[in-house]
């Protein structure tokens, strides 16, 4: 880490790279090293990072549950009914494909700039992945297990809770860490255009003022977030129960 800033710091103060190879305000005019961990620093001192994360990361609790639930919901019915699958399968597929910044203009239009259309963003951003992942895993139940379950007199609600979901555990932890990034890249999206007071805010609020050393102070938020949540949480998660399943050593 000494070593980047102190390289980064250099670069900055000695315009090592010439212009016609990055615009002036990238590099020569770009905030050093210091400076940047300065203005990261501080905006913890002042509670500024600190408000703006939690602030962001309630919106994707909460956006991130809905996608959890209406996920392991659709899965469900898409892997129990084949009805369901040819009707709802297909326009899971399509929508998948889809990225989720893209339904923000409809998001404006019906829930107006504010929270509730940082959380349909930050939603139908990670219900499609959750969803497909979750009816994988439910489909692929060995058969000998629901065999078993039903000779011994289980059905219905009391079949799923006990054998399907269990069974479906490595699928919906894979499932889990995909949409938790696609919907962590969506709140970012999302906030640089719509509600205040979260990370996209700031964000925004630094390339308005051309605060350089904000922008890129938020930008290493960012990123520490997400990598402690992807490797420390679902990737950790992930291989406990792929540990568990016999599915990796």
């Amino acid at each position: 880490m000494i070593v980047i800033v102190t390289i980064w710091e250099i670069i900055s103060k000695t315009n090592l790279f010439p212009t016609f190879m990055f615009p002036p305000l990238l590099i020569p005019n770009e905030p050093g090293g210091t400076t940047v961990l300065g203005t990261f620093v501080d905006g913890l001192i002042t509670g500024q990072i600190l408000e703006a994360t939690g602030v962001t990361l309630g919106r994707l609790l909460i956006g991130f549950s809905i996608a959890v639930v209406l996920g392991l919901t659709f899965g469900f019915l898409i892997a129990r009914y084949k009805w369901v699958d040819d009707t709802l399968g297909f326009f899971v597929t399509a929508l998948q494909s889809i990225p989720s910044i893209v339904w923000f203009p409809l998001a404006i239009v019906w829930f107006g700039l504010g929270n509730l259309a940082i959380l349909f963003i930050v939603a139908i951003g990670a219900t499609w992945t959750m969803t497909v992942n979750s009816s994988t895993g439910f489909k692929n139940v060995p058969s000998i297990y629901l065999n078993a379950a039903r000779t011994l007199g289980s059905s219905g609600t009391h079949l799923a809770r006990t054998v399907i979901l269990p069974a479906s555990v490595p699928h919906i932890i894979s499932g889990l860490r995909v949409a938790w990034a696609f919907a962590w890249r969506a709140i970012m999206a999302g906030e640089l255009f719509g509600a205040a007071g979260g990370l996209g805010y700031l964000l925004d609020m630094g390339r308005s003022l051309q605060s350089m050393d904000l922008v890129l102070s938020i930008m290493i938020v960012i990123g520490i977030i997400g990598t402690i949540m992807d490797n420390q949480v679902f990737l950790r998660m992930e291989r406990n129960v792929s540990r568990k399943w016999g599915l990796g050593t």
